[in-house]
């Protein structure tokens, strides 16, 4: 199996596949290497909006000041109150994996809850199809899904060109050199 692949076995994002399904929510604590803080001035508003539009889960909270949100492992963000939010979205986003069956339906529960949340989806030169959504507190989060690897692909001549051989084409130089 190729290096592409075998970094899939150490990540909670499932391999892309024409069958490949999302991993189970986890609800372990551990030390969380990267989340996102974002301030909401309705804090009910918005647990709602990532819960039923996004997918995510509360995994704890305390009333009236923060809540822990989590999607899949290392997928977490603290949604903490504030007296206001931005009244545009910042010029950054923040990207969550997600699997490719999972795109069309984050789209319908997202624009169902708040219409013109959602732009997109969008297939990418990087071989994912991605969606944008602008959350109540004026967040943009990215939902990207790899999509099954074409060997004969725009996403195979682009690894070439850059030295890393693709999946299942053999032996390559996708070693460290120290």
């Amino acid at each position: 199996m190729s290096d592409y692949y075998n970094a899939f076995e150490m990540s909670p994002v499932p391999a892309p596949g024409p069958d490949v399904v999302p991993p189970e929510p986890f609800q372990g604590i551990y030390g969380m290497p990267a989340f996102a803080t974002i301030p909401t001035s309705d804090l009910a508003a918005s647990v709602d909006f990532w819960t039923r539009g996004l997918g995510f889960f509360e995994l704890f909270g305390i009333p009236g000041t923060l809540v822990h949100l989590r999607r899949w492992a290392f997928q977490d963000v603290l949604l903490v109150t504030a007296e206001s939010v931005p009244e545009q979205p910042p010029a950054m986003s923040l990207s969550f994996a997600c699997v490719l069956s999972q795109v069309d339906s984050l789209v319908e529960t997202c624009r169902a809850l708040r219409p013109d949340s959602v732009d997109g989806p969008r297939d990418t030169p990087w071989n994912t199809r991605d969606v944008t959504v602008t959350t109540p507190e004026n967040a943009r989060i990215v939902l990207t899904a790899a999509k099954p690897f074409d060997p004969a692909g725009q996403e195979a001549r682009n690894l070439a060109a850059i030295g890393i051989t693709p999946p299942d084409a053999g032996p390559g130089d996708n070693e460290d050199h120290a």
